[in-house]
């Protein structure tokens, strides 16, 4: 079990290595709902399987290369990517972006949760017919929710075990089903549809952008581990390429599907579908390693939880400070299971929400890197005013300001089914943009802005 917190990973122990991202980031993109959009992009967004290869290309090189540049500041400072927020924000000032994110996460892992939980009513009806219940319900749900507790609190070298074996595994059933898929397929009917509105394919770049930006602040948490020496254009890659080795046949395999599901778009259950589209001996073992590796993305995000918990305050250790997150999940699981009318019109609406609580935070913190951010390690950790990163009172006023302005912004071009912006009628909000508009604000606004001086009292950094 990994008893490592906050605190920097020193030299000796930096022994990971680059190439250990691609299967990390293959596993975060383990999940029946890039399925369920890749139907919607055909149904909703009413675009042909040229589009939607399109959109399945282009939003991971852009999503996951903004993770991976974010990464490159967990292997300069060897810690969290929510510890090293504090030396853009301030030891106060990261309070703010830290509670917003770690909110955030609850509704990303209760979203997963809920899959996984459906995945496994799935496979119960197709061996054994078995009926949904409100009872079975709640247990499948608190079945997904404690596996993904369990394996979280173990920590990164049992996450980065499973995630290799989940990744061989899922690609091999995932060859299986595209197998499947190019025998079975109406294909004259996938490839004749006609091509939809440009702006339906960036809509479509935006929503599966979302998903993957969210992974941002996560991205130095799984590279504190590789040595300072590491090259960044490889970790860069490694990840882009770990996320679109899944993304990328996963969403085409929805978009097929999607001919002749048409429902799959706007289901209240997003894998049932899987049961009758494929055969039993290819559909339950399917869904059974899909469920590990939704159990890996909500064991991972749990993961990242639990420093973000420890940065707020909580005196807890990393393995327990992840329960808050478990319970919260478990309780909007169950509500956004029995009480949701569509799963689809809740996920979007979820994404583009996320999408401008995260990117607000990457255009400050990405900014900030790009300015030769070097990280102190004893003034991570020290929040008294003695602290190099204390600033004025705590808070880097700047980094704040910034990353409030490019929140509220991006909020008034994002329309959801929940909230609807005053400017989520233009392009940018209907494109489905609201994060980049986020990102293009706070990161133009922190650079633009004077950089804070060093807190009263501070030792000189020990750059590392």
């Amino acid at each position: 079990m990994e008893t490592r917190g906050l605190d920097p990973v020193p030299d000796e122990e930096r022994t990971g290595r680059v190439r250990a991202l691609f299967p990390t980031w293959a596993a975060a993109n383990m999940t029946v709902l890039l399925l369920t959009v890749g139907a919607g992009l055909v149904v909703l967004n009413r675009l042909s399987f040229w589009q939607v290869l399109v959109v399945a290309v282009t939003a991971p090189l852009v999503s996951f290369g903004l993770v991976g540049f974010v990464s490159v500041a967990g292997k300069r400072g060897g810690a969290p990517g929510m510890a090293l927020s504090r030396a853009v924000f301030g030891q106060r000032g990261n309070l703010a972006p830290g509670a917003l994110i770690w909110v955030a996460r609850w509704g990303w892992e209760t979203m997963n949760a809920v899959t996984g939980a459906y995945a496994l009513l799935t496979v119960g009806d197709v061996l054994f017919g078995v009926r949904t219940t409100p009872a079975l319900i709640m247990g499948t749900l608190l079945a997904f929710v404690a596996g993904s507790f369990l394996l979280s609190g173990l920590g990164l070298r049992a996450l980065r075990v499973c995630c290799i074996w989940s990744a061989y595994l899922f690609g091999a059933f995932s060859v299986l089903v595209l197998g499947h898929l190019a025998v079975t397929a109406p294909w004259r009917l996938v490839l004749d549809r006609p091509p939809g509105p440009a702006s339906m394919v960036i809509a479509g770049i935006g929503i599966l952008t979302a998903g993957g930006i969210s992974w941002a602040p996560s991205g130095p948490d799984f590279t504190r581990y590789l040595p300072r020496t590491a090259p960044g254009p490889a970790l860069v890659a490694f990840t882009v390429g770990g996320a679109a080795v899944v993304l990328l046949p996963m969403v085409l395999m929805g978009a097929v599907m999607a001919e002749a599901t048409p429902a799959l778009a706007v289901t209240g259950d997003p894998v049932s579908f899987i049961g009758a589209l494929l055969p039993t001996w290819l559909s339950v073992p399917y869904l059974i390693v899909t469920i590990t590796g939704m159990v890996l993305i909500n064991a991972m995000s749990m993961y990242s939880a639990g420093f973000t918990a420890q940065t707020l305050g909580f005196s807890l250790p990393r393995a327990w400070a992840v329960g808050v997150n478990a319970a919260i999940s478990l309780f909007l699981g169950a509500l956004l299971m029995m009480v949701a009318s569509s799963f689809i019109e809740s996920f979007v609406s979820f994404l583009n929400l996320l999408a401008v609580t995260f990117s607000a935070w990457i255009g400050v913190f990405a900014t900030d890197m790009l300015r030769g951010r070097s990280y102190d390690p004893v003034a991570l950790m020290d929040t008294t005013p003695a602290s190099a990163y204390w600033y004025t009172g705590g808070v880097a006023w700047t980094a704040v300001a910034a990353w409030a302005a490019g929140l509220a912004v991006g909020l008034l071009f994002t329309g959801v089914e929940w909230f609807t912006g005053p400017l989520a009628g233009t392009w940018p909000g209907r494109s489905g943009l609201g994060w980049a508009v986020t990102v293009l604000v706070s990161g133009g606004l922190y650079a633009a802005l004077p950089r804070p001086g060093r807190g009263r009292g501070a030792a000189a950094p020990l750059h590392i």
